[in-house]
């Protein structure tokens, strides 16, 4: 139960700073530094990649303990994990204002100190403290603005459905080799099966549409406002995408256990 709260809280963490990168984007836009912005979502992709690199192993530990144990519900233990995205992603949307707005002093002191070492180093206590002068939450009103028309359908869709896919990916493999013990290696080496979609989905419809729509936002205020409402649905259809890999997890799940045996 320890490994899996731990589990849960590094899942969390990933889908935090992931959706939280809307925050530094839009940030860039509103400051007219969007390559900068860009730069400083290496160090969110940082703290996501080295979740995910503590994940792994552990949940890798799981899957050995419940072959050893088989009144271990490890589909339900997964399923809490799982649910531990949306929680991650519902608190980036709790964030996202503050975030923004950090993101935007930070983007000011990055042109000034010209680099990511000297801009952490340069950071004192004293700066530390106002940090919770920059805290602002959603209000009624940005919520109530949030409406889909205007705002692209089809790239609400497929961003839902490239987060469901992303969320289960390497749990569907590793649940595979749960289901399927003869093929246990080649089934939590298959995630690709899964996580592959998803990457050609984002690559060839969702990332180039954000560059368009972040284009026009560059050099027109109406289109920089509207932005950020896009923003917004962006990380909602993520919540929806994390709730909808409930549903997707075991069928890919077992999808991936019939394959390893066919190929």
């Amino acid at each position: 139960m320890d490994k899996i709260i731990i589990i849960s809280l590094l899942t969390m963490l990933i889908h935090l700073f992931e959706t939280l990168s809307y925050a530094v984007r839009y940030a860039g836009v509103r400051t007219g530094r969007l390559a900068v912005a860009l730069s400083l979502t290496g160090i969110i992709v940082l703290v996501s990649r080295t979740s995910n690199l503590l994940q792994g192993p552990m949940t890798g530990k799981i899957i050995d303990y419940a072959k050893q144990h088989p009144e271990f519900d490890l589909e339900g233990q997964f399923r809490i994990v799982i649910g531990s995205s949306t929680v991650g992603t519902l608190l980036a949307m709790l964030f996202f204002p503050t975030a923004v707005l950090i993101a935007t002093r930070v983007i000011r002191h990055m042109e000034v100190s010209g680099s990511i070492p000297k801009l952490i180093s340069s950071v004192s206590l004293d700066q530390i403290r106002h940090v919770k002068h920059h805290l602002r939450t959603p209000t009624w009103n940005m919520l109530r603005s949030l409406r889909i028309m205007g705002i692209p359908k089809r790239l609400l869709l497929l961003n839902c459905l490239v987060t469901s896919i992303y969320t289960i990916g390497v749990l569907a493999a590793l649940y595979a080799s749960a289901l399927n013990p003869e093929y246990s290696t080649a089934a939590s080496q298959s995630s690709g099966l899964i996580n592959g979609l998803a990457t050609i989905i984002l690559t060839i419809f969702v990332d180039p549409q954000m560059a368009m729509l972040t284009d026009r936002a560059m050099g027109d205020a109406t289109e920089r406002n509207r932005l950020g409402k896009i923003f917004a649905l962006l990380m909602f259809s993520r919540v929806v995408g994390t709730i909808i890999a409930q549903l997707l997890f075991y069928p890919a799940a077992a999808w991936i256990a019939w394959v390893v045996q066919v190929i």
